[in-house]
């Protein structure tokens, strides 16, 4: 199977079986998604969705997250991973959207990183999910995930590998194929016990041929 006939099966199974594949973030404006996914970096999104509440009725606007104390948004957070950088984030975070962007989230990945506590995969997620912009966030279950199939060859780097991916997904299908390749990651594709015999996409995929070879010369 060539890497175009790959990616073409890929996109075909998921367009059949995961047309409406999304975010599992709960938001209500690109707002709450920017603070629910710096809350996300090594964190479960089920364990940022049970927080994410009580810090959106709290502080419902950047102007109201700017004018938190450490002390006090802190409690809402102490349950996430790396609480004590994610609270300085978010304030700061707030602080500059008021300062340089008048309280709304910029919609390119240039200004986004320019956020404390925003990195590229995470401008990459805010602006492909709020904006369907033709950007790929690669986080482990992408980079894995991609790997196994083959949709990606020798990417040593999340950047080596959001190249590849950008490069050969057509770019009507990039946002979406984040969410494919994520969720398939989460559910199937685990990283210590992968789900093939599950999977729908055992066809296209090296890392089934490569299991298979290893239990034939076992």
């Amino acid at each position: 199977m060539t890497k175009k006939e790959r990616y073409q099966f890929v996109i075909d199974y998921f367009l059949e079986h995961a047309p409406d594949a999304e975010t599992e973030l709960l938001f209500d404006s690109p707002f709450q998604l920017l603070v629910a996914v710096i809350l996300s970096a090594q964190c479960t999104d089920k364990r940022v969705n049970l927080t994410t509440p009580f810090i959106f009725e709290k502080y419902p606007t950047a102007e109201a997250l700017s004018k938190a104390s450490f002390e006090e948004l802190f409690p809402f957070i102490k349950s996430i991973s790396y609480p004590n950088n994610k609270t300085k984030h978010l304030i700061g975070m707030a602080k500059m959207l008021l300062e340089k962007f008048s309280g709304e989230v910029p919609m390119t990945v240039e200004e986004l990183i320019q956020l404390p506590g925003v990195g590229r995969k995470t401008a990459n997620v805010i602006t492909s999910v709020v904006d369907q912009q033709p950007n790929m966030a690669v986080d482990t279950h992408v980079f894995r995930v991609s790997a196994r199939i083959g949709l990606t060859t020798n990417a040593k780097t999340p950047l080596a590998a959001e190249k590849q991916l950008i490069e050969n997904f057509p770019a009507e299908y990039v946002y979406k194929a984040h969410h494919w390749l994520i969720l398939h990651g989460r559910y199937i594709c685990t990283a210590r016990s992968p789900k093939c015999s599950e999977c729908g996409l055992k066809t296209a995929c090296k890392f089934v041929r490569i299991k298979k070879k290893s239990d034939i010369q076992l």
